[in-house]
Order: structure tokens, then C-alpha cells, then sequence
């Protein structure tokens, strides 16, 4: 995705004492629903703590449940540093919210959604962040984002064809899921992986 990196972040003033997992994917790879798979299984037994975004989009059904904002209302919080990580894709504005600081010295585990072409800036500020890639192939793609019925063909052609040129500098310790097959399998590989970094 075609993103730029916003200033507007809020330092970390205590070292945090849970870890910080950072899941990223093109748009279409799943990352919401494999997201919701693990809540919906995960016992509350394990501190593992999913963070929602705020996003300068309203929040429709069938999209991912985030706090909607205006875009006016998002640049105050930019203002306020009341963000963790904040970026920019596609005209939408997306944020972190600051809260996952005290989850994480509290001693939960976070799951955040996060941005490939954010990577880097999030680990300058989360050096200890576990990168999650969920990956899938072109044509799981394009199926499931003209299910979505979110954007216009010509514009998820667009988002693919971006999406294959987008390259990362992988940090050593990535994990990848692959989506290609069924929600559960995959779903299942995530639990696992997060169960065995907490």
C-alpha cells in the first residue's frame, strides 16, 4: 500500500514489560479475520490483549470494527500524541492507540494491525515488535477484496498490482501465515504463534 509515516507519535516513557505483535498483510490477505478468528478462541487465561484502530473511515458492516474518526478529529489526537503509531494509505488515516503503552507495562501481549510499508517506523519505537506477515496469492487477492465490495474494480486492480511491488527488508525475526486455504488453518497457525511468544 502507498503510505507515508506521520510524526505524530507518542514516545514510550516506561519499558514495557509485554511483548508487541505487529500483523501486516496486503489488503485482502485476511489479516481482519484471522485477527477475529484468534479473539473469538483464545482463552482469557493467556494476558493477550487485541488492539483496536482509529481510522478517518466510517465503520460499516462487513468492514473491520474500528473506532471511526473525521479527519478533523483524527489530527487533534495527532496533536495530543494520544497515537502509538500512526499512518497514512489510500486518503484514510489510521492510528494506534497510545493505551497499548500500559497494556504492555501491565504485562499484557498486544496484538496490533499494522502497515508492511510501517514496518520500520514502528520497530524505531518498538524495537522488540514481532513481525507477523499473513500472505496470500494474487488470486485469493482479488476474490476477496471484490467480495468486500469496498472499492471499484479498476481500484482493486491498483491495490494488487502494488501490493506485488511492495518489497520489505525483512526483519530476521518475521513469521509468516499463509492464507490461502481455510480461515481455521490459518487461524489456528496464528493462535499457535502468538501462544508460543507469550
Amino acid at each position: 500500500m502507498s503510505q507515508s509515516n506521520t510524526s505524530a507519535t507518542a514516545p514510550i516513557k516506561t519499558t514495557p514489560s509485554g511483548q508487541l505483535f505487529y500483523v501486516m498483510g496486503a489488503s485482502g490477505a485476511g489479516k481482519d479475520s484471522i485477527i477475529n478468528y484468534a479473539k473469538s478462541y483464545i482463552s482469557h487465561i493467556h494476558p493477550i490483549a487485541f488492539s483496536h484502530r482509529y481510522i478517518t473511515r466510517p465503520n460499516t458492516t462487513g468492514a473491520e470494527n474500528h473506532i471511526a474518526l473525521t479527519r478533523n478529529v483524527f489530527a487533534l489526537r495527532c496533536q495530543h500524541h494520544c497515537f502509538a503509531l500512526s499512518w497514512h494509505s489510500h486518503k484514510t488515516h489510521y492510528g494506534i492507540g497510545i493505551e497499548i503503552n500500559q497494556w504492555m507495562k501491565e504485562g499484557l501481549n498486544v496484538v496490533i494491525n499494522g502497515s508492511r510499508a510501517h514496518l520500520h517506523q514502528a520497530i524505531k519505537h518498538y524495537p522488540m515488535l514481532i513481525p507477523i506477515m499473513i500472505e496470500a496469492n494474487k488470486e485469493v487477492l482479488l476474490e476477496r477484496l471484490t467480495q468486500r465490495g469496498r472499492e471499484s474494480a479498476q481500484h482493486i486492480q491498483q491495490r494488487i498490482a502494488h501490493s506485488q511491488t511492495l518489497t520489505l527488508n525483512h526483519p530476521a525475526n518475521m513469521l509468516t501465515i499463509s492464507n490461502n486455504g481455510t480461515l481455521q488453518a490459518a487461524g489456528n497457525a496464528f493462535i499457535n504463534m502468538l501462544l508460543s511468544h507469550c
